[in-house]
Order: structure tokens, then C-alpha cells, then sequence
């Protein structure tokens, strides 16, 4: 595992070290002891946030944005707030949108027994299916959501445990996970976005071509 001290790891996400303890305490970096933190975290929350500074929409927006240019609708956002969201949406970079979407679902990394991410798929909605009409191939990992109020649960039930390597990722999000299936068969955008926020350069290239061809088809 590579670590680096919290200074560095604030010159590296550009903020200060004790908005790294924020960031560290809210769980969006992982602490390998005191004063240091994982290296594979620093990385995986600049890859979800590239290029722009810009605030991130909230989850209510976020998903919206996946509706939208899924070509579903977003009913749970008033008409003017769907309309700005499609001026929006119309001027936006693959990166941009990156960014602005991250806050979606909170993604966590995690490792378990072998058998884990088939037995997993009962409890969450799996975006493989997106990234293998995408060209890659299937692999033995799990990219998938979970109800935010449910990840304890999952990952106890699973013996699952914390790994910034790990092969399972699970997204929290508040959105009604019904609703976060059907936009996951609706097309490839919404494993286009977990694609694209891998570490991995083929599959982060793969999902950030994929969202700019949807914002290019949602342009017209």
C-alpha cells in the first residue's frame, strides 16, 4: 500500500490539510495512520473530479442529468429546474460533466471473498451490463449502488471489508434504487460516469468518449 503524509496530500488535491481531515473524516480519503493517508484514495478523488472546480450538483440534480441523457424523464425536478438543467447540460465537456455529477452516490472500495460480488448482485443494481456494450470485458469485480441506508448492512452481511484496492465498488446513494436500475439498462451513461472515474486509463477513456458521444447525441 502507498501512503503519503497529509501535507502532500494536500498539495496534491490542491486544498489544506485540514480540509484533508475533512475529507478524511467524511470518508472520501482513507487514513493508513496517523497523518498518512492512502495514496489510492488521493488519486480515485481527483479522478472524480477533473479539470473543473466547479461545485458538484446535488444528488437530486445529479440524477437528473443521468435521466436526461438516458432520454428518461426526470419528473422529481420541476419543469424550470429540468429546463435549466437542459441549457446546462448542452455547453458541458465529458469532464465537466464528470465533475459536476460526483456526487451521485458515495463510492467506496472494498475486498471480500472470492464469491462476494455474485452474491452481492441480489442486494444492489450492478452497471457492468453498461461497460460491456461499451467494449470491455466482462471482469471478476463489481461496480455497482446500494441504498445509502443499506451499505452497513451489505457490507456486514458480506464480510466485506475496506480496501482502496478492492475489486468491489459500492455507490450509496439516496436516489429510489428502482429508479437507478431502469437508468442503468436505459443506456450506457451511467457506467460511462463509473467508468470514467477509474483509475484504470483504458476504462476511464472508454467511459469519458462515451459521455461526450451522449452529450453530443443530447445536443443534437
Amino acid at each position: 500500500m502507498e501512503y503519503v503524509a497529509v501535507p502532500e496530500a494536500a498539495r496534491l488535491l490542491g486544498v489544506s490539510t485540514r480540509q484533508v481531515q475533512h475529507l478524511a473524516a467524511a470518508g472520501e480519503l482513507q487514513v493508513v495512520a496517523r497523518g498518512l493517508v492512502d495514496r489510492t484514495s488521493v488519486d480515485r478523488y481527483l479522478a472524480a473530479r477533473p479539470a473543473s472546480r466547479r461545485r458538484a450538483w446535488s444528488e437530486r440534480t445529479a440524477w437528473a442529468a443521468v435521466a436526461l441523457l438516458s432520454a428518461r424523464p426526470a419528473p422529481w425536478l420541476g419543469a424550470p429546474q429540468r429546463s435549466r438543467l437542459r441549457t446546462t447540460l448542452r455547453g458541458l465537456t465529458a469532464d465537466e460533466l464528470l465533475g459536476r455529477t460526483r456526487d451521485r452516490a458515495r463510492a467506496g472500495w472494498y475486498a471480500g471473498h472470492s464469491s462476494a460480488p455474485t452474491r452481492l448482485r441480489r442486494d444492489v443494481v450492478d452497471t457492468s451490463a453498461g461497460a460491456v456494450m461499451l467494449g470491455l470485458a466482462e471482469a471478476d469485480r463489481l461496480n455497482a449502488y446500494v441504498v445509502a441506508a443499506d451499505l452497513d448492512d451489505v457490507v456486514s452481511r458480506h464480510a466485506l471489508v475496506r480496501a482502496p484496492g478492492g475489486r468491489i465498488v459500492l455507490r450509496a446513494t439516496t436516489m429510489d434504487l428502482g429508479l437507478v436500475a431502469d437508468l442503468a439498462g436505459a443506456g450506457v451513461v451511467l457506467s460511462a460516469l463509473d467508468l470514467a472515474e477509474s483509475l484504470d486509463p483504458r476504462e476511464r477513456r472508454v467511459g469519458l468518449d462515451a459521455l461526450a458521444g451522449a452529450l453530443g447525441r443530447f445536443r443534437g
